[in-house]
């Protein structure tokens, strides 16, 4: 893309903004050379990039880029060979910390919100733990040399603080010394050259020893090193000499060291400017309160509401453009100062923003193109220097733009044709126009010429619009309307103006009748122009009333099912109490009638029996569903006979008719045999089965004379189904007056002989139990003693 386009649409200003976001060196340096991509899958995966720091920066704020310097010219010294500082070393270390701590806050936020590109970078950072350690043990916060960088530093910087201390006590000692101190300037002790002296009187320089190594301005201070401490200072000197070839060679080895890494460093500084440049990208969407758009390779785009990013958001008109759709042209007219230009550079910059990777200043849903290239002839380039009049510098211009330009290209042109006859330049607007045209590339002109209206409206393809303008406050309204061709206006303003009637009507005469239809046919659209925005913004209204409504429905549809929810779950708890109380009370139903049959000697009568069914009955839970009402009397005792398989409705439990009696039936359940009515009867077998004859009987009794077995076989079952047949076999034994019962379950593993002796330990029937006799079966078997 050629570099005037830059300065035409002022994109290094955006370039600038971008860098003032970064936060460091490295990222500012990435923003300032950020150029426009015309590849659509690379600025996709930009503007990703863009999305994930935006929302990053939302959820959790800046990322931590504190410490991150660039570091290149000091790992580019140190692969060749050359000695680092300690400046240059700390440098090195705070950025190994740096980009690792950074690495562990995009991890740490991609584990909660994925951000899958800014983690794949993240993770192209290496962690150079050990070379961080290893300059943190020599190099202080200060950039110094420590003196736990060696142990031969450790013991030279002890030898020069002692030889220090030896000198000043020395020192002290002369000048505490009465005839000493009459001759110093001052009673104190400073440095010269890396020597200890004392400040004497230059009167007494010949009284005193020693070597001068200064003296002040006026002359009148004389500083010394006494020839006692001469031998000490040189033996401190020879000692920093020493100190100083130490530090050489453990810069050395640390300059070294980086060296050995110097690849990976380096790599680790470009992914770390890129990550400081994504974030930097998305900080500036936050500040420009831009948004996502969609891209597209196909030359199609849709600006909503978009606002030129160098203007005022409080003073720019937002701009709503489509172009690529039904036309690929469009060609705006209207007066100066309207706003065309802005227009112009608005549908450029927020196209090399979006191709840059950047968020666009516009509303939701906006979409642009990817173009190979975004060519612009904009403003008033007269060059003295070279002898150009405007017209000729924007010929120049144009004729560089259309040997350059490809179908895939935006081309945005200002005034074409302007700075020449009107007539000519008229033509000569057309025949550019047409051609950029034909060629298919996507265009948009700004122009004056009326006759580019009857152009842009006779050519499929090309559109008119114009630059709103304001009859009654006389300026522009700076709004674009696609579809609408520009109008003079100048009758209009000369009249509000004062301009006397007489003139206005001798000019309105002058105008030629063609211009004067067409004045009439714009006047026309936009009247119709103006009903249509009251009717759409009437319809925008409506719709907007109808949103409301459709979203306060769906809450209140919302609120009616949890509701609905909440009282079926509130069904379903009380139902499950009605059944547990039922159970209950069936339970304690079920007792009465063992305790009934213990008091009556295994004799149960009849209407102790009734008495218990109406206890269940009443047991039963009211809130039921209702149930298909069953036919009664005779027709119900026709379809029930003797020897028929039927359910007992009121307790759920199956029996066979053993005779009818009129309304009643006899019934045997189980063991039990009762008188029931047939309206409470369900028959569950279509066809007879024979029954033998039996006399009426109104009481159930059962004795030991009876066929109940008095032992259980076990053996072969698994403990659940061991259970169930145990809790049968002791109901039956019980009402049949047994003492004692044998529970087989043979010796095995002792699991089922174990399950068994704890149920019975727990079961109310059961007085007590034991293992098996010698001659009973011994463990095999357990006996139990019934109540």
């Amino acid at each position: 893309m050629n570099d005037k386009i830059f300065e035409i649409l002022q994109y290094e200003r955006i370039s600038s903004a971008l860098a003032d976001q970064a936060q460091t060196s490295l990222g500012k340096e990435a923003a300032r050379a950020l150029k426009p991509d015309t590849d659509l899958s690379s600025v996709q995966k930009l503007l990703q990039a863009t999305h994930e720091a935006f929302h990053v920066d939302r959820l959790k704020g800046s990322p931590p880029f504190g410490g991150i310097v660039d570091i290149r010219p000091a790992v580019q010294r140190a692969r060749i060979g050359g000695m680092l500082n300690p400046h240059e070393l700390l440098g090195i270390a705070t950025t190994l910390y740096g980009s690792r701590r950074l690495r562990r806050f995009i991890q740490t936020v991609h584990e909660e919100h994925p951000v899958e590109l800014l983690d794949g970078l993240a993770e192209l950072i290496s962690e150079q733990k050990e070379l961080e350690r290893l300059i943190n043990s020599c190099i202080g916060e200060s950039a110094e040399v420590m003196d736990s960088a060696s142990p031969t530093l450790a013991n030279i910087r002890r030898e020069l603080r002692g030889g220090e201390s030896r000198i000043r006590e020395k020192l002290e000692s002369m000048i505490r010394s009465s005839s000493v101190a009459k001759m110093l300037q001052d009673q104190l002790i400073t440095i010269r050259g890396d020597r200890f002296v004392i400040p004497v009187k230059s009167e007494y320089r010949s009284h005193f020893g020693g070597i001068v190594h200064d003296q002040s301005s006026s002359g009148a201070t004389m500083f010394i090193e006494p020839e006692a401490i001469v031998a000490m200072n040189n033996k401190l000197r020879e000692t920093k000499l020493r100190e100083i070839q130490e530090v050489e060679i453990i810069l050395q080895k640390l300059t070294a060291a980086v060296g050995e890494q110097s690849d990976l460093l380096a790599y680790d500084v470009d992914v770390l400017a890129q990550l400081d440049f994504i974030f930097a990208k998305g900080r500036l969407a936050h500040r420009m309160k831009a948004t996502e758009p969609t891209m597209n390779d196909r030359g199609y785009l849709r600006i909503r509401k978009g606002r030129h990013p160098l203007i005022d958001s409080k003073a720019v008109v937002p701009l709503d453009v489509e172009l690529g759709g039904d036309f690929s042209s469009i060609i705006v007219t209207g007066p100066n100062t309207g706003g065309k230009t802005v227009t112009l550079k608005t549908i450029g910059l927020l196209s090399m923003m979006a191709m840059s990777g950047l968020f666009v200043p516009a509303d939701e849903g906006c979409e642009l193109c990817v173009f190979d290239a975004i060519y612009a002839d904009i403003g008033d380039e007269q060059s003295i220097e070279q002898s150009l009049s405007t017209f000729s510098s924007h010929m120049t211009n144009i004729i560089r733009i259309l040997k350059d330009m490809t179908p895939k290209s935006l081309v945005l042109l200002d005034e074409v044709g302007a700075g020449t006859d009107p007539a000519e330049g008229s033509a000569l607007a057309i025949a550019i126009l047409e051609y950029i045209h034909q060629f298919n590339c996507r265009m948009v002109a700004t122009t004056h010429y009326s006759e580019l209206k009857a152009y842009a409206y006779e050519r499929d393809g090309v559109i008119n619009a114009s630059m709103e303008f304001d009859v009654a406050t006389l300026s522009p309204t700076y709004r674009l309307l696609v579809g609408v061709p520009g109008r003079s206006n100048a009758f209009a303003i000369a009249e509000r103006l004062g301009l006397p009637g007489k003139i206005l009507s001798f000019a309105r005469g002058e105008v030629k009748e063609e211009d004067l239809r067409v004045e009439n046919m714009i006047s026309a659209l936009e009247e119709n122009r103006l009903g249509a925005e009251a009717e759409r913004e009437e319809a925008e209204r409506l719709r907007r009333e109808m949103e409301e409504l459709r979203t306060r429905h769906e809450r209140e549809l919302e609120k009616q099912e949890s509701q609905r929810e909440a009282r079926l779950e509130k069904a379903e708890n009380e139902a499950r109490d009605i059944i547990a109380k039922a159970r209950k009370e069936a339970d304690e139903v079920v007792s009465e009638l063992r305790r009934l049959a213990m008091e009556e000697g295994a004799s149960v009568k009849e209407h102790k029996l009734i008495a218990a069914r109406r206890q269940l009955d009443e047991a039963e839970p009211e809130a039921r569903v209702k149930k298909v009402k069953k036919p009664t009397g005779a027709k119900a005792s026709q379809k029930i006979g003797a020897g028929d398989e039927v359910i007992l409705s009121n307790l759920g439990q199956r029996g066979h008719v053993i005779e009818l009696d009129g309304k009643d039936a006899l019934v045997q359940v189980g063991i039990m045999k009762m008188k029931v009515s047939l309206d409470s009867l369900e028959r569950v077998q279509t066809a007879p089965v024979a029954a033998p004859k039996q006399k009426p009987v109104t009481a159930v009794k059962r004795t030991k004379d009876d066929s109940t077995r008095s032992e259980l076989d076990l053996r072969g079952t698994n403990l659940e189904e061991a259970l169930i047949e145990t809790d049968r076999f002791l109901d039956e034994a019980f009402l049949s007056n047994m003492g004692q019962v044998y529970l087989i379950h043979g010796k095995g593993t002792g699991i089922l002989r174990t399950g068994i002796q704890e149920h019975l330990r727990r079961h109310k029937l059961v007085k007590s139990y034991r293992l098996g006799n010698y001659g009973e079966g011994g463990n095999g078997v357990t006996v139990a003693e019934l109540n």
